[in-house]
């Protein structure tokens, strides 16, 4: 194993031996339920503001939105604003509230707000598809940092991750794991902001241009091994040396690509001289000055809008997030964290598509073989070089990357754990730990089993779930006298098997090309808005079945914790009078 690789799994390791000694010291306090699903409620704005942003920047965040700015250049611009703008949305209309209702869990506050056991089945189910489907590319990101870093196969970056995930949940759960995820935010922040300032500065003193006519080129004679099958698209005639198959047909020598798109299958190694045009994947632009421009064609507004109605309502609907709300004293708090929040991802955020632009520059090869992920891992020794210092800042790079697959991860299985523990074990404390490994398991398994998929894909998917199901549960059963058990069901139906379709597609390979396919990967315009209507439409048809106590459940969500009228309030008070 090369001294690089040494130093990479070195600080990977060295992440997962902090997490773990940190988690410790939440062993010695977490004794309670409470303790071990919100931490007593008794999180600070700040710690828990670390917390959350710890978790919320995932692998995807790290990883993959360098690689969307990569491949799309302006236009991958709207994923971090539409992430960013979730908190803010989530600040406006349900962080306070949803910290007054006194619930443990999302089907905790769909019974206590609706007195439906149906519903809050439906709700146990989605918390844990949703966060599976989040589990599976954050396992996959751990995968690929080995895999891009060291020699070592991905299987064993996955399986790494989720033993280290649950060992730190299964030690002392939410009290334990938020010590951890203030820990690995400052972590990544750190791992950013040096190998960001560094390539910057050598960026600015190479004189490189970004704004040029043509496609990036090789700086030097180049072979890239294509790992899955992809579709290539070149603006001018490329001469190269290909073994394996293209378009179809069984090459092993020169041949020129004609401008246009080329298919290449798995397997194939493709040779590029010094000073070639360097293929994007197709769809992407083709030039640096295309790729500066944000695109404005219809399918690409369609695009747009859909990121953003996902990344702005998926967030308030994300299991692993709003479980954090639960660990806060009060609304205020509530509140007060999320302003916090807002600020600590956007600065993570900035960071991270500057990474993706001078990956540009420094590591534009990454566009050929698929693994445009990798561009935050690459880009600190494609910038220094190979000598100790371009492999240091790679080992602080992938300590970072270790943080950020580890941090989520664990949120997840904390929040899956705690609703398998309420409503599918309902037993002793023990069965918290037992629901933490039952949590983890099936997206392991998954992990493990499927191909390997674009992170860039399938968050913004998993975010399109969650905002066509619990954002419209949320935002009206907080808001909305008039929501009744059949409204909220039927919506929640009618979103989850929208944006369900468009993630079997995506899962299978299988979409097509032009709008009809970008509502497929990108079913957020069409499902969440279905799914606000059909709640709306069914529970008018249904008012006689209002809750009859929802006036006095509104005022709890809504009047200040000074009133003495949050539910966990009067439930201590009946506790101490009883």
């Amino acid at each position: 194993m090369s001294t690089p690789s040494i130093i990479a799994l070195a600080a990977i390791g060295l992440v997962g031996l902090a997490s773990v000694i940190i988690g410790s010291l939440g062993v010695r306090v977490a004794r309670s339920t409470s303790d071990f699903l919100v931490a007593s409620r008794t999180v600070g704005a700040v710690p828990n503001a670390a917390a959350i942003s710890g978790e919320y920047l995932s692998a995807a965040a790290f990883l993959g939105i360098a690689g969307l700015v990569l491949r799309e250049g302006a236009t991958a611009l709207w994923y971090p604003i539409a992430f960013c703008a979730g908190y803010l949305a989530l600040l406006l209309l349900v962080a306070a509230p949803l910290r007054r209702s006194g619930a443990y869990t999302i089907p905790d506050f769909a019974e206590a707000r609706l007195h439906s056991p149906r519903l809050r089945r439906i709700c146990t189910a989605l918390v844990l598809l949703i966060g599976w489907l989040y589990l599976l590319p954050q396992l996959q990101g751990a995968g690929l940092s080995l895999t891009t870093l060291t020699s070592l196969p991905s299987w064993v970056g996955i399986a790494g991750a989720g033993v280290l995930v649950v060992l730190s949940v299964v030690a002392g759960g939410m009290r334990s794991i938020t010590f951890v995820q203030a820990f690995q935010y400052w972590l990544k922040l750190t791992a950013l902001t040096i190998p960001a300032l560094v390539a910057l500065v050598l960026f600015a003193s190479h004189g490189r241009d970004l704004d040029r006519p043509t496609a990036p080129e090789f700086t030097a004679a180049t072979t890239v091994s294509v790992e899955t099958p992809a579709k290539l698209e070149v603006a001018a005639p490329t001469p190269l040396t290909a073994r394996g198959t293209v378009d179809g047909v069984a090459v092993d020598g020169p041949l020129t690509w004609q401008p246009g798109v080329h298919v290449v299958d798995r397997g194939t190694e493709l040779s590029f001289a010094a000073g070639t045009g360097i293929p994007v994947p197709a769809g992407s632009p083709t030039t640096d000055r295309e790729w500066l421009e944000p695109r404005s064609d219809s399918a690409s507004l369609l695009e747009i809008y859909s990121i953003l109605i996902a990344g702005i309502a998926g967030t308030m609907g994300l299991p692993h997030v709003l479980v954090r709300f639960y660990t806060i004293p009060d609304g205020r708090a509530a509140r007060r964290t999320t302003v916090v929040v807002l600020a600590m991802i956007g600065g993570v955020f900035v960071l991270v598509t500057l990474l993706g632009l001078l990956s540009r520059a420094f590591t534009p090869q990454l566009l050929v073989d698929g693994n445009s992920d990798g561009a935050v891992l690459l880009v600190p020794t494609a910038a220094l070089g190979q000598g100790w210092a371009g492999w240091l800042l790679g080992g602080l790079v992938s300590a970072g990357a270790a943080a950020a697959f580890l941090s989520t991860s664990s949120g997840l299985v904390v929040s899956l754990a705690g609703v398998l523990f309420t409503d599918v074990l309902r037993g002793r404390l023990r069965d918290f730990r037992l629901a933490a490994v039952l949590s983890a398991i099936v997206p392991i398994a998954l992990a493990l089993g499927v191909t390997r998929l674009d992170l860039g894909l399938t968050v913004p998917l998993v975010f399109a779930v969650s905002a066509a199901t619990f954002c419209p549960l949320l935002v009206l059963g907080v808001w909305w006298r008039g929501l009744t058990p059949a409204g909220a069901t039927w919506g929640i139906l009618v979103g989850g098997v929208l944006s369900a379709i468009g993630v079997g597609f995506a899962l299978a390979g299988a979409v097509p090309d032009g709008a009809f396919g970008v509502l497929l990967l990108r079913p957020a315009a069409v499902a969440v808005p279905l799914a606000f209507l059909t709640m709306v439409v069914v529970s008018k048809l249904t008012r006689k079945s209002v809750p009859l106590d929802a006036d006095r459940t509104l005022l709890q969500l809504h009047a200040p914790e000074r009133l003495g009228l949050s539910r966990d309030r009067v439930e201590r008070e009946s506790e101490t009078s009883a």
